[in-house]
C-alpha cells in the first residue's frame, strides 16, 4: 500500500511540475514538520519564533537565528526573474552553519553563497553571512542594459543567557540595476538607466525565557541611500509587557494578559524632481487580554496610535503638518469543537507607515522622488474554519472585508517633460512607477492547506481572492485579483536527494500605460494615457534538486519559469525566460 501511495506521490510530482512556477518576493515554506498546530499553515520564514520556559541549556544545543535580523539562518538562493524569489528547500534536521556554494546558469547568472559561524566557550555564537547574485538581463530582448547584481553582506551574534536569549545582527546590502522598462519610446542602445540602492541595517532583539512582566524587546534600524541621493533613515523599539497563566478560580479557564509599547521614526528625503521629504515619528500602544480553555479563546484589546507627521515639497508655500490621534479596535475568538474543526473570527485594524525602503521592495522601479503617508486599516472583520486531521491534512479557510485610508498603490509615470530629445535621465522615459493613495474597503477570501501524505513528503497550497472598491480610481492598479500558489518538497535515497517544487499564479493585473509620439514644429513629444491598460496574468514554474555525494559536498540544480512565460512584472518590464543554474555546495 506505502508503494503505490508513493508512486501516486511521485506522479503527483511530475504532472504538478508542468503548471505553474515563482515570481514574487514570497519564501518558499517547504519544511513543514508533523506538528498539529494549525497556526504553522501562516507561519512565514521572517516571523520570529518564540519558544517560552526553554532551558538555556537546550537552547544553546539548538540556536535560533531570529529572522527578525533580517539575515536568514541558511542564506537564500534570489532565483527565477530579475528580482527573482527563494524556491529552494532545505534538507531538515541535518542543516550545517557554515557552508559555501557557487553557482552558475543561463543569461550570465552568477551566484556565490557563505554562511560560517563559531560557538564561543561562554555559549555566544557569532557568524558571517554572505550572498551575491548577479544577472545579465535579456539582451535579445532590449537594445539598452538590463543587467542586475545584488549584494548582501552580514554579521549575527547569538547569546543564550540563564533568563533569556540575545540576538544582534547588522547587515549591508547593494542592489544595482537599470530602469530597463521602456515601452513607448525606442533610446539609443548607449542610454544610462542605472539605478543603485544602497542600505545599512542594524538590529537587535532580546527574549525572556518566562512570560514575567517584559516579555521581550527589539530595536531595529535601517540606513538607506540611492543614486539620485535620496535619504532615508527609520528607527524603531517594540517592548512587549505580559502576565500569562493566571487561573481564574477552578473553572479552567486562564488568563494573558498582555502590553505592547512601540516607537517609530521614520525621515525621507528626496533630491529630485518635487523634491519631497517627510518626517513621522508613530508612538503606540497595544493592550489586550485573552481567556483560553483548551484551545478555545476569546481575545479583547485595542490598538491606540499617536503619529506626529510633516510633509514637504518643493510646490508646497509650506510644510504640511499632521498631528493625530488613532484607534482601532482587536478582537477575536476562536471555538474549538474538535481538533479538526476550529472556528474563528474577530476584528483588527492599524496604521502603517509607507518607508521608501518598504516601497522599493514591492517594486524597485519607483521614481526616486516618492509623497509618502501612511495606510490606515480602519477596521477589518474576519471569519474563518481551521483544522487539522491525523496530523496529515491541516487547512485553514477565512473570508474578510474591511474599510481604508490611503490605500497605497502605483501608478505608471508619463514623461516628466516634453522636450523632444531622448538624451534624458535614467527615470524620464516613462518607465518608473510613483505611488499613489486612495480610499475604499476591500474583500477578501483565502485558504490555505498542507499535506502530509508520507513521512518524506510534502505539499502545500494557498490562494486568495482580494477586491477593492476605491472611492476615486475605477481600479486598483498593479494588483491581482487573484494569486495561487503550491509546493512540494520529497526526499528520497536515504535523504540524500532533495526534490523541491514552487508554482504561482496570478490573473490578470490593471495598470495604466502611455503612447507617446511627437508633434508640432518645433517637434515636442505629446504623450496619450490608457487608464484601463492589461498587465497578463501568468504561470510560472520552479524546480529544485540538491544531492548530497558526502556530508560535506553536495550539488545542487534550479530550473525557473520553466515554462518560459512571456509575462511582465510591471508594465514595460518584462521577466527571464527559462532559467537553469547548477552548482556546488560545501559544509563543514
Amino acid at each position: 500500500m506505502n508503494k503505490r501511495i508513493q508512486l501516486l506521490s511521485i506522479i503527483f510530482l511530475g504532472v504538478s511540475s508542468v503548471a505553474f512556477s515563482q515570481i514574487k518576493e514570497e519564501k518558499l515554506i517547504l519544511n513543514k514538520k508533523r506538528e498539529p498546530e494549525v497556526k504553522k499553515i501562516e507561519k512565514k520564514k521572517t516571523s520570529v519564533e518564540t519558544i517560552k520556559n526553554y532551558p538555556p541549556e537546550e537552547k544553546s544545543q539548538n540556536p535560533v537565528q531570529y529572522n527578525i535580523t533580517d539575515v536568514p539562518a541558511v542564506s537564500d538562493f534570489k532565483t527565477s526573474t530579475i528580482q527573482g524569489a527563494d524556491v529552494t528547500p532545505k534538507f531538515e534536521g541535518s542543516a550545517q552553519n557554515n557552508y559555501i556554494q557557487f553557482g552558475m546558469g543561463n543569461f550570465g547568472k552568477i551566484l556565490g553563497d557563505a554562511n560560517i559561524s563559531k560557538t564561543l566557550e561562554n555559549k555566544i555564537e557569532v557568524g558571517v553571512d554572505a550572498h551575491f547574485l548577479s544577472t545579465q538581463g535579456l539582451k535579445k530582448e532590449y537594445d539598452w542594459d538590463s543587467k542586475q547584481s545584488s549584494t548582501t553582506l552580514g554579521a549575527f551574534l547569538n547569546s543564550y543567557g540563564d533568563k533569556g536569549k540575545f540576538n544582534l545582527n547588522a547587515e549591508y546590502g547593494l542592489n544595482s540595476y537599470n530602469y530597463y522598462g521602456i515601452y513607448a519610446l525606442t533610446p539609443s542602445n548607449d542610454v544610462d538607466l542605472d539605478q543603485r540602492v544602497n542600505q545599512f541595517k542594524v538590529n537587535g532583539y532580546y527574549d525572556f525565557y518566562s512570560n514575567e512582566i517584559l516579555n521581550d524587546v527589539r530595536v531595529k534600524s535601517s540606513f538607506l541611500k540611492d543614486h539620485f541621493d535620496a535619504q532615508e533613515n527609520q528607527a524603531s523599539v517594540l517592548a512587549n509587557f505580559s502576565k500569562h497563566g493566571v487561573e481564574i478560580g477552578k473553572s479552567g479557564i486562564s488568563l494573558n494578559a498582555d502590553l505592547g509599547v512601540g516607537l517609530e521614526t521614520v525621515k525621507t528625503e528626496f533630491s529630485i524632481r518635487d523634491k519631497n521629504s517627510s518626517n513621522f515619528f508613530n508612538t503606540s500602544l497595544s493592550p489586550k487580554v485573552t481567556f483560553r480553555k483548551g484551545d478555545s479563546y476569546l481575545k479583547l484589546g485595542s490598538q491606540f496610535a499617536f503619529l506626529n507627521g510633516k510633509n514637504q515639497n518643493d510646490l508646497m508655500a509650506e510644510q504640511m503638518k499632521n498631528n493625530k490621534t488613532y484607534w482601532f479596535p482587536e478582537a477575536e475568538f476562536q471555538v474549538a469543537a474538535a481538533e479538526e474543526f476550529k472556528f474563528y473570527g474577530g476584528v483588527d485594524g492599524g496604521l502603517k507607515l509607507n518607508t521608501y525602503s518598504d516601497l522599493l521592495q514591492q517594486n524597485p522601479f519607483i521614481v526616486s522622488d516618492q509623497y509618502l503617508r501612511p495606510t490606515e486599516t480602519k477596521y477589518h472583520f474576519y471569519v474563518g474554519l481551521r483544522g487539522d486531521i491525523d496530523e496529515t491534512f491541516k487547512y485553514d479557510v477565512s473570508a474578510g472585508y474591511g474599510k481604508m485610508r490611503d490605500i497605497m498603490f502605483f501608478k505608471a509615470n508619463d514623461l516628466f517633460d516634453t522636450n523632444f530629445t531622448l538624451n534624458r535621465s535614467a527615470y524620464n522615459f516613462a518607465n518608473t512607477f510613483s505611488a499613489v493613495y486612495d480610499d475604499g474597503n476591500v474583500g477578501d477570501i483565502k485558504g490555505s492547506l498542507q499535506y502530509f501524505p508520507l513521512a518524506n513528503l510534502v505539499l502545500d497550497g494557498e490562494v486568495k481572492f482580494t477586491k477593492f472598491d476605491l472611492k476615486n480610481y475605477e481600479n486598483i492598479y498593479n494588483v491581482s485579483l487573484v494569486t495561487a500558489t503550491i509546493g512540494a518538497k520529497y526526499t528520497m535515497l536515504d535523504q540524500k536527494l532533495l526534490l523541491g517544487f514552487k508554482g504561482i499564479f496570478a490573473s490578470d493585473r490593471t495598470t495604466n500605460s502611455f503612447i507617446i509620439q511627437g508633434v508640432g514644429s518645433p517637434m515636442f513629444y505629446q504623450s496619450t494615457e490608457n487608464t484601463n491598460d492589461k498587465v497578463g496574468g501568468y504561470a510560472d514554474l520552479n524546480l529544485s534538486a540538491e544531492y548530497k555525494i558526502h556530508k560535506n559536498f553536495s550539488i545542487f540544480a534550479l530550473g525557473n519559469n520553466l515554462l518560459s512565460s512571456k509575462y511582465q512584472t510591471y508594465q514595460g518590464y518584462k521577466v527571464l525566460g527559462a532559467q537553469i543554474l547548477g552548482g556546488v555546495k560545501i559544509t563543514f
